[in-house]
């Protein structure tokens, strides 16, 4: 089911949120822009679609269109988009899996990440968590490691399902920190939580966000960030660099894309008014409050990123025989 939802543009000037409007590209938008999500209502790729819809609606004094398309890991929602016409009036929540990892899950995605896009700008980023039921006797995240080390095979870590960001974030882990962990897949987390808080598994790697509540409360043990900067949710674990795995980076990450093709004064315009948004203040705030920080990008730098991102997990996903099959 379609899931929709329109924030409407108030009779604002842009000068009244910061944005300015280049007199080359004035007429843009000239109708109501389709702003596709791949997920359904309620999660945080939706939350963060509607809260820049917003903020778009009154830059550009138009209708922003939430078109909520959830199914096949979000590819379903990219194909979509990669067909819509590229004159800016519709633009994609792009995240990990179908600009990055979806690549080397599926023998036919039914478009190219790459060819049939125009990366606008990178928006935000979650950044994965190492959390662990108390009874682990571990504290820090080299304790953790020494101890999966001494006890192969025997921690078991569940993911919300197979190939998601947790799943991924836990065979990079394994990578890096060469240890045998037992993976779990669960459908979804809640049956995950539920295990988790009761010992029945060892482990599962979260976003801030939801994993706040327990950590907090001592329910589960937060022992490293897996970025190189600490969250603004849970400012008292560490970050990958600090407990001594430098190369563990993993965020959930998301941000906008036009279908290939965009004219390059609207991309300019576009990538202009996101990265106002981005930046501004009550926006950054909003983000730290949902376990988000900011990444505005230039669409060149965002390319390149969807780039490093692909080549990244096409080896986790090599070295760990991850199939969909």
């Amino acid at each position: 089911m379609i899931a929709r939802r329109c924030f409407f543009a108030l009779a604002l000037t842009a000068s009244l949120i910061g944005v300015s409007q280049p007199g080359w590209a004035q007429n843009f938008p000239r109708k109501e822009v389709r702003f596709i999500v791949p997920y359904p209502p309620g999660g945080i790729t939706d939350i963060l679609a509607r809260k820049l819809g917003e903020k778009l609606a009154l830059a550009w004094s138009q209708t922003v269109l939430i078109d909520n398309r959830p199914g096949a890991n979000g590819n379903m929602a990219a194909q979509m988009a990669a067909r819509a016409e590229p004159d800016g009036h519709t633009i994609y929540m792009g995240f990990l899996g179908t600009h990055a990892a979806n690549a080397s899950l599926y023998a036919d995605l039914g478009y190219d990440p790459v060819r049939d896009f125009t990366p606008v700008s990178l928006v935000a980023n979650a950044p994965m968590m190492l959390t662990i039921h108390p009874s682990v006797p571990a504290t820090t995240t080299q304790e953790f490691i020494a101890y999966a080390r001494a006890n192969p095979g025997k921690l078991n870590f569940g993911s919300s399902g197979t190939a998601g960001a947790s799943h991924l974030a836990l065979e990079l882990f394994k990578s890096l920190a060469k240890v045998n962990i037992v993976h779990v897949p669960y459908k979804g987390t809640a049956p995950l939580t539920v295990d988790l808080l009761a010992g029945r598994i060892q482990g599962y790697f979260d976003v801030p966000i939801t994993a706040a509540v327990n950590v907090e409360s001592g329910r589960i043990r937060a022992l490293a960030v897996a970025d190189n900067r600490r969250s603004a949710r849970l400012p008292n674990v560490p970050t990958a660099v600090e407990s001594g795995l430098p190369d563990f980076l993993f965020t959930t990450w998301l941000g906008v894309l036009a279908p290939a093709k965009l004219p390059s004064p609207i991309l300019t315009k576009m990538n202009h008014d996101i990265v106002t948004i981005v930046r501004s203040a009550d926006f950054v705030s909003w983000c730290a409050e949902k376990g988000l920080a900011t990444l505005p990008s230039t669409p060149e730098e965002f390319a390149k990123f969807i780039v490093s991102e692909t080549d990244k997990f096409a080896r986790v996903i090599r070295e760990a025989k991850i199939t969909l099959e």
